[in-house]
């Protein structure tokens, strides 16, 4: 099974929403293997968002993401980077579907409440900065025979 990052941003967890977000994960079937409410730091952040450093929005996207406590998990699932991917819609809100996340509860492009890993090789340097290996538990679902054809 694949696994990946997910971090439900500050607005996300300012407007109430971590409920409805979890829910809609665990309605797809994914596995909650690694749960917890943290306040990333500058540092982390940074590295994270690394890629975008040289990029204008680069210091507001950090200044955002350490605004408030975030809410980072790792799923685990059948290509679960690629479910997460589209259950979160676009980047930008008013380019998500209707039924996403983003197009379902945000409208603009820096406040768009959730982050997924956007590769496998990501999602594991993604959560090797959040979470260390005791942190996630791996186990078996009785319900994942009736999610996942063997």
């Amino acid at each position: 099974m694949d696994k990946t990052l997910v971090l439900i941003k500050p607005d996300g967890v300012q407007r109430g929403l971590i409920g409805e977000i979890i829910s809609r994960i665990e309605y797809r079937g994914l596995k909650i293997i690694a749960l917890k409410m943290t306040h990333m730091d500058r540092d982390i952040a940074e590295t994270h968002y690394g890629e975008h450093k040289d990029k204008s929005f680069f210091p507001g996207l950090v200044d955002f993401i350490t605004s408030g406590p975030i809410v980072a998990m790792v799923l685990e699932g059948r290509e679960a980077v690629k479910s997460v991917r589209s259950l979160m819609g676009e980047t930008d809100p008013l380019n998500s579907s209707s039924g996403t996340i983003r197009g379902d509860f945000a409208l603009d492009i820096g406040n768009n409440l959730i982050h997924g890993s956007d590769s496998n090789e990501t999602a594991k340097s993604e959560i090797k900065l959040f979470f260390s290996c005791e942190e996630i538990i791996s186990y078996k679902r009785d319900i994942d025979k009736w999610i996942i054809e063997s």
